[in-house]
């Protein structure tokens, strides 16, 4: 079993590989865009912040992924 920070830092990992796929190159691009804080966002690309479900599902809308989508890919 992944202790929690594993998962934080695999949340990110996916996070970071959407945004990229999705044509941004930058993440204060990306937060800037869609009006999420710069440090708010790099922290949960980096595994650093444990998001609300609220704030995932909401990157997760703008990249229209689902949750399910999600976490059945390598979790």
């Amino acid at each position: 079993m992944k202790s929690e920070q594993e998962v934080l830092e695999q949340i990110g990992i996916k996070l970071k590989e959407i945004r990229i796929s999705k044509g941004y190159s930058s993440y204060e691009d990306f937060a800037l865009e869609h009006g999420i804080a710069r440090m708010q966002y790099w922290r949960l690309e980096a595994g650093k912040s444990n998001p609300t479900i609220k704030t995932l599902y909401r990157v997760l809308e703008i990249h229209q992924v689902s949750l399910q989508e999600f976490f059945s890919e390598g979790f």
